[in-house]
């Protein structure tokens, strides 16, 4: 199943991480794809805030991870450099633990993502405009999706 909304700029994109980072319970694992600059980073830096992270977020794509305390921990992950690699990172540590976990470039790890997650594709409909694709594995996902409104 699948549900989508467009947004129309960076407020309506804000809003829309807001009002996620707003249900999130702590173990969530949400995947972010979309071409570069359309908004996973931006999209990210809005759910910590809405996580009451003080931290700047920015990308970890020369660390791969960087991980940040709030209301609920984040770990932010950018597995772009991992699209050759077979390392494994800790994944089940990661992915199962308290934590809300946003990877970029998920599918370059698909093969350790766990069954139930939050699947995000992210489109550009213009210089300001974004497309967001939600598809929820697992009836937790679904719940969350239907209660954010989509």
């Amino acid at each position: 199943m699948e549900w989508t909304i467009e947004v129309t700029g960076l407020r309506e994109t804000e809003q829309l991480a807001l009002r996620l980072a707003s249900l999130l319970k702590g173990g969530e694992v949400i995947t972010l794809e979309g071409d570069l600059g359309a908004g996973k980073t931006t999209f990210t830096q809005a759910l910590a805030k809405g996580l009451d992270i003080r931290r700047t977020v920015n990308s970890p794509t020369f660390t791969i991870l960087k991980q940040y305390e709030g209301r609920l921990p984040l770990n932010h992950l950018d597995v772009y450099r991992l699209a050759d690699s077979d390392e494994d990172l800790g994944w089940d540590e990661l992915f199962f633990g308290d934590a809300v976990s946003v990877i970029e470039w998920a599918r370059y790890i698909s093969e350790e993502l766990p069954d139930e997650r939050l699947d995000i594709e992210i489109a550009r409909t213009g210089d300001e405009g974004r497309l967001f694709r939600f598809r929820p594995s697992g009836s937790r996902y679904e719940a969350l999706v239907k209660e954010i409104g989509l």
